[in-house]
């Protein structure tokens, strides 16, 4: 039986690939369990326990080739399986995410915006067209695109979302400050963007020197 990766190893693992990537355009051949976990401030231990589950064995006091390690993390992740993905919500965040080509990297491909606004409909952001929502259901099923990263101002999201599981999106990357009601056939992943920042200053403000 396949051994499940939980959400955190997957995680660490993108984490573990950015370092890997850096080490190889540095043309640095092998990387060490206590680099990478000195880089990210983690437990030596925990960077050995999550390579294990990818079945890899680096050299005895040489450490892990970093270009098949790298290549091993894109295997198990499927960085190379194209998704499609819509973002919903043509405002600011949205643009930036739209202008961030590191995704193409990962396998995740944002290929159209959707919004409501005559203001934003048929802008081009980053070669990504902006379309009237009430074209999403089409467009999802002629393209089979299930993912749908929201960007809706809060008071909206709800209603979207409603929109989006009647138009066959599986899929919700939730950059609302909202909880999601959705079918247990729909998943959901919250992007708290205001719960990660007051984590750093609550920590940050409490911390003793």
């Amino acid at each position: 039986m396949k051994k499940v990766i939980t959400d955190k190893v997957i995680n660490r693992l993108t984490l573990y690939h950015s370092i890997l990537t850096d080490y190889i355009e540095k043309n640095i051949e092998y990387i060490s369990s206590p680099q990478i976990a000195d880089l990210l401030h983690i437990d030596n231990t925990q960077v050995r326990k999550d390579i294990a589950l990818l079945k890899y064995k680096g050299k005895c006091k040489v450490g892990y080739k970093a270009y098949d390690l790298k290549s091993l993390i894109e295997e198990t992740l499927k960085f190379k399986t194209i998704k499609n993905a819509y973002i919903v919500g043509a405002g600011n965040l949205a643009m930036a995410l739209a202008k961030y080509d590191n995704f193409e990297a990962y396998g995740f491909h944002i290929s159209a915006l959707f919004d409501n606004s005559y203001l934003k409909i048929g802008t081009i952001i980053n070669g990504k067209k902006v379309y009237d929502i009430d074209k999403l259901p089409e467009m999802a099923e002629r393209q089979e695109v299930k993912i749908v990263i929201l960007t809706v101002p809060r008071q909206f999201a709800q209603e979207v979302t409603d929109f989006l599981v009647k138009s066959g999106i599986k899929y919700i990357w939730n950059f609302t400050p909202c909880v999601l009601n959705v079918p247990n056939y729909v998943q959901v992943w919250n992007e708290n963007l205001i719960g990660n920042f007051l984590q750093f200053t609550v920590n940050h403000d409490n911390k003793k020197f």
